[in-house]
Formats: structure tokens, C-alpha cells, sequence
């Protein structure tokens, strides 16, 4: 382990040499962005709670080399990354600082438009061309939002009809194509609208010639109107609709089979329909009524080998939030409803419907020049598990002529049982045993953050920690999987850090991250937490001109994971990925070509992806530790329109 990361800090340590004596002449502009997850529109700089922004600029850079989905828009920032869920298909989900995938919620333009529990897929299909910017809180984030975001939130932010449209098509080394367009309309009236509409190809491929499509294959359907209606006077209204259809397709390719001579089938079939609304009303007082409405309906058709179980989960969402400022407080006080519900009729026992009314308060205070306090408070009471009380208490230590900041965090969460983990997506509902006996998760996370930002650099610098009580365990009973509360807390401890640098047209940023999470097994022994890397970093470097393009690189390395259930090995070995990226600009035309993944890392080249007898709950592959693509070029052209 030592030398990797030795030559990770090497890296590091010489990009800085290189560039220490030279001097920016830009302004932070992550400083000046506006976010809105914290429910305070503030300044990024004068937010109490640490927030990390990705602003377009870098949605640009990153939008290239996925357009189809997110994957790729938030490898830079340390401690977050894509875990690897139903590898079979494909699926992923967000992790937050090691905790569990299914603790982050997903909110866009502040709506839980993926629904309140996203599954594997909802991420992927997500397209990344129509973002303004999007905005990460880590840690317990229940006080803001309630059980779903014990991890944490991701909120997508959309680009409005001031933006240019454009028209994104690509092609791949691997036989993928996207086709994405994004257009707008505003007239002289108060209304303006967006629409987002594209289609996604990928054939599924065996790479290592075993019979098993290591890249499943995929075709996707998805349409976003968005409506705006400004009344000038205060008034605010926003709409959005949307659709997503896709099918999936990976298991064994035609001709072949498992080593008992079977064939295995693994397919998934998504339609999810949405729709939300936000308003807002100004009152003379400058204070804000608004409100958020949304309800979301998935319905998945998954077959697993001889198994093909339908499921539908629905979420209905409502909310109204007073915001006011008043002798140094900017206070919000609310009231909230969710409805969450998951039906699965041919596996009883395994759907739920929780009902979860709420309410909420926050206070944002400036106690002194050099010092500001947030509290929030929200207490739901769910029909099926009580009554939750989650607060969370941050404050922020600036001068305003100082360089230097530091925030601090401390928050208390929950999190509702729910069968859509991980382990149990690799294999589908049918898979796992009636719910029973379980209790809500809890957790409270603690967080200090430090920066320092001046003449082209930004260093952030974080420690934090995690407890969860009576985390979300599955084990393997017979052919089945049982869901159950861990007997001792899931502890995920770490740091992390980010240095960005920014110099005429060049732009670096190096991220490093150190996460030591365990958990308690049922024996009673502390051990670490699967698919959860001790150490991850990235070195990115763009070279970027308005007018003629980009260049860049990327290298990106993953420390040894602790594996679980897997024939081969206990723990898997670190890797490093390069990648490097090019755009040309011509006018209104920009042509990108990329080299994803140069170094060629695939998993299969360590140890078969295929298990010589099937694993939990029949699952006849391994856990995803590492890519199953390998090498990967694509080419494509983005025009203004």
C-alpha cells in the first residue's frame, strides 16, 4: 500500500513545484455561487454547512466523456464516488464519505425526483447536458430533509432558458452511441421553457471471452420539459415532467453458458414517470413562501436467471417552507409530507408504505464578524416506525479579509428500512426473505472543514466521522438473503482533501481521500466495510481556451478494498486509471474525442468475474471492485444552435 500512496504525494508534490510561482488573475468563482440545498440561498463562502459545488464549467469538461449519465461528473471530488451495485446490468449508486449507497438522496431542482430510495440505475440515467451546477452535502443531512439523506444530498441544478441550447451526439469504441438535445424557448411574457430529450445505444460485450457480458447492453429513452412563469412581482413558478425508458440486457451472450452448463438471463425493463412543481411567493417583509410538490412512479420488470419479478415504488412529496430575515437571523420554519411506497406483489413480505409528516425549523445566525451559526431541527413521524427528532448544529469561522475559513459540523440522522441495498440489487426482490423484526438506522456524523483560498489556489482540507446504529446488513440464508440490523455501529472515519489551482488557461485540481469504515459482523467481529476504499485520489490538469478548446489528463488511483463472499480473494489490489481528453472548437461546433481508462484496468484481468458455484442469493458473478470495460475511446460533436 505504502508505495502507492508514496507515489501518489510524489505526483502531487511535483504539480505543485511546478506551478508555485505563478500567480492567477481570476476570481474564485465557486466562491460566488448561490446554492440552494441548504434551504438559505447563500453565498458558498458564507454557508455555515460545507457545501462542494461543481459549476458548469466543469459539467462541461466532464459531460464528454459520459453524456449519457453522471458517472463522470464527480470524480474529482474526494470522498465521493460511484459504488458499483448490480454489476450484472450495470447499476451504481452514490456513496458519500463511506457511507452506504442508499443513505444519499438525489434531489432535482429540490425535488426527489428519482424518489425517495433511488435504485442502481436512476443516476445512470440522468443526463448531465441540461445542469447548471450541482451541489454536495456530506454527512447526516436528515434536519434539512428527513430519513433519506442520513448520508447525504445531491442536488441537481437545471440550466433555465437563458442558456444556449445545444445538441450532443457520441459514439464509442464499444459500441455506444447518444444522441441528447437541449432547447429553449423565451418570449416577451413571463414564461419561458426547456426542453431535454434524448436516446442512449449500447450493445452488451464480453470482454475476456467467457461468455459473460461484463458490459451489459442498454437502450434509453428520456424527455424533461421544464416550465418557468415569473410574475416580477415576487411571484415564482417552476414545472417539470418527466420520462425515462430503458432496457437493459447482460448475463450470458448468445452460444454460451455457466460452468453448470446454464444458461442465465439477466434483464431489466425501467419506466419511471415524474412530475413536480416549486413556487414562490415575496412578500413586502422580504419574506418567501414557497412550495415543492413532486410524485414519482418507477416500475421496474427484472428478470434473474428463471426469475422475473415486477415492482413499483412510488413517492409523493409535499412541502411549504416561510423563509424571512430578521435582526441577524435568516430563519425558515416548514411542514412536510412523504409518502413512500413499494410494491411488489410476487415476493410478499417485502414491500412497504411509509407515511411521514414533519416539520422543520432552521436558523442561520451571524453571532460576530469572524463567526456564523446554523441550527436546523425536524421531527417526522413515520406510520410505521415513530417518531424521529434529527438536528444539526454548523458553524463558520471567517474574517473577512482572511484567506482562511473553517466550518465545523455535527448532525444527527435516520434512515427507514428499505430492501433497495446493494447486495440484494446484484440479484433482484426475489432473491431475499420477508422483512421482519427490523429497526431504523441512526447515525450522527461530525465534520470539521478547513480552507484557504488566495491567488489562483484553493485548499480544502477535511476530518469527519460516522456512526450508524443498527445498519442495514444482508447475509445469505440458504438460496435466500435476510435484511437485518447490524448488532454493533458501522463506523466510517476519515479525511480528505482537495487543492485546486487555477492559472491563465490552466486548470488543476488533486483530490485525496482516506476512509477507514467497519462494521460488526454477526459474530461479533469488527471488520472493514466492502467495496469501500481505504485510500482514492485523482490528479486532473486542463489546459482551456474560450475560443479553441481543451486538453487534458486524468490520472485516478483506488486503494485495496475489502471484499466480501468473493472465491478468489478477501481483498482486492489498488489500481491507478488514466484518462485524457480533447475538445476543438469551431465556431458553435465542438468536436471532443477521449481515451478513457488508457492504462486498461479490468477487473478480469486479476480474477474471473464468474463464480464456479453461484454466491448469495444465486448470484452466479463477483462484486464489481474494478472496471469491466477496460480501454474506451469516443468521439463526438457538440453544436450551439
Amino acid at each position: 500500500m505504502r508505495h502507492w500512496v508514496d507515489s501518489i504525494c510524489l505526483i502531487v508534490l511535483a504539480f505543485a513545484l511546478l506551478v508555485r510561482d505563478a500567480h492567477a488573475d481570476e476570481d474564485d468563482k465557486l466562491d460566488s455561487i448561490v446554492v440552494t440545498a441548504t434551504r438559505t440561498p447563500t453565498l458558498i463562502r458564507d454557508q455555515p454547512v460545507r457545501v462542494e459545488a461543481v459549476p458548469q464549467e466543469e459539467i462541461e469538461e466532464n459531460l464528454t466523456v459520459q453524456p449519457g449519465n453522471l458517472s463522470a461528473l464527480l470524480h474529482e471530488l474526494p470522498g465521493v464516488r460511484f459504488q458499483a451495485a448490480s454489476p450484472g446490468l450495470g447499476g451504481a449508486g452514490l456513496q458519500l464519505r463511506g457511507m452506504p449507497t442508499r443513505d444519499t438522496l438525489v434531489f432535482s431542482d429540490g425535488l426527489p425526483l428519482l424518489g425517495a430510495e433511488p435504485d442502481a440505475f436512476g443516476l445512470l440515467q440522468t443526463l448531465p447536458l441540461d445542469l447548471e451546477r450541482v451541489e454536495v452535502i456530506k454527512g447526516a443531512a436528515s434536519a434539512l430533509y428527513g430519513g433519506s439523506a442520513l448520508g447525504g444530498v445531491l442536488n441537481l441544478v437545471s440550466r433555465t432558458a437563458d442558456s444556449e441550447p445545444e445538441i450532443l451526439a457520441n459514439i464509442t469504441s464499444r459500441d455506444g452511441r447518444d444522441l441528447a438535445g437541449f432547447f429553449t424557448h423565451k418570449s416577451a411574457s413571463a414564461w419561458s421553457e426547456t426542453l431535454t430529450a434524448s436516446v442512449h445505444d449500447q450493445l452488451r460485450e464480453d470482454m475476456n471471452g467467457d461468455g459473460w457480458a461484463d458490459l451489459p447492453g442498454y437502450r434509453r429513452y428520456t424527455v424533461r420539459p421544464r416550465l418557468w412563469w415569473d410574475g416580477v412581482d415576487g411571484r415564482l413558478l417552476f414545472l417539470t415532467v418527466g420520462v425515462v425508458d430503458e432496457d437493459r440486457i447482460g448475463g450470458t451472450v448468445s452460444g454460451r453458458v455457466l460452468p453448470d452448463g446454464a444458461v442465465f438471463a439477466e434483464e431489466l425493463h425501467t419506466r419511471r414517470f415524474d412530475a413536480g412543481a416549486v413556487s414562490k411567493v415575496t412578500f413586502q417583509d422580504a419574506q418567501v413562501l414557497e412550495g415543492r410538490y413532486s410524485v414519482t412512479s418507477t416500475h421496474l420488470d427484472r428478470t434473474f436467471d428463471l426469475q422475473r419479478i415486477a415492482s413499483t415504488q412510488t413517492t409523493a412529496f409535499a412541502e411549504e417552507s416561510l423563509t424571512g430575515i430578521a435582526h441577524g437571523h435568516h430563519w425558515v420554519l416548514g411542514a412536510a409530507f412523504e409518502h413512500d411506497q413499494l410494491a411488489v406483489a410476487a415476493v410478499p413480505g417485502v414491500g412497504y408504505t411509509y407515511n411521514s409528516p414533519a416539520l422543520f425549523a432552521q436558523d442561520n445566525y451571524d453571532v460576530a464578524s469572524w463567526l456564523a451559526v446554523a441550527g436546523s431541527i425536524r421531527a417526522d413521524e413515520n406510520n410505521t416506525y415513530g417518531t424521529f427528532i434529527s438536528p444539526r448544529l454548523s458553524a463558520l469561522f471567517r474574517r473577512v479579509d482572511s484567506p482562511w475559513s473553517l466550518r465545523a459540523s455535527v448532525a444527527v440522522g435516520y434512515s427507514l428500512p428499505t430492501p433497495l441495498l446493494n447486495e440484494i440489487e446484484a440479484t433482484g426482490l426475489g432473491s431475499l426473505n420477508p422483512l421482519r423484526d427490523l429497526r431504523a438506522e441512526r447515525a450522527i456524523t461530525e465534520s470539521i472543514d478547513a480552507k484557504w483560498a488566495d491567488e489562483g489556489w484553493d485548499v480544502n482540507v477535511s476530518v469527519f466521522n460516522s456512526a450508524i446504529r443498527h445498519a442495514f446488513e444482508v447475509l445469505p440464508t440458504g438460496d435466500k438473503l435476510q435484511l437485518i440490523n447490524s448488532t454493533g455501529a458501522q463506523r466510517a472515519p476519515g479525511a480528505e482533501a482537495l487543492v485546486g489551482y487555477i492559472v491563465g488557461p490552466l486548470h488543476a485540481l488533486a483530490s485525496w481521500s482516506h476512509i477507514h469504515a467497519t462494521q460488526v459482523d454477526p459474530g461479533g467481529v469488527r471488520r472493514e466495510v466492502p467495496l469501500v476504499p481505504r485510500q482514492s485520489a485523482s490528479l486532473d490538469a486542463i489546459l482551456e481556451s474560450e475560443k479553441r478548446g481543451r486538453i487534458g489528463i486524468e490520472l485516478d488511483f483506488t486503494s485495496k478494498q475489502a471484499l466480501e463472499y468473493d472465491p478468489y480473494r478477501s481483498v482486492s489490489p489498488a489500481y491507478f486509471s488514466f484518462n485524457a481528453l480533447a475538445e476543438l472548437r469551431l465556431g458553435k461546433c465542438a468536436i471532443f474525442v477521449n481515451a478513457i481508462n488508457l492504462s486498461n484496468v479490468r477487473q478480469t484481468r486479476w480474477d474471473p468475474l464468474i463464480r464456479p458455484t453461484p454466491g448469495p442469493g444465486g448470484n452466479p458473478i463477483t462484486d464489481a471492485w474494478a472496471p469491466l470495460d477496460g480501454r474506451t475511446f469516443n468521439l463526438g460533436v457538440r453544436v450551439a444552435l
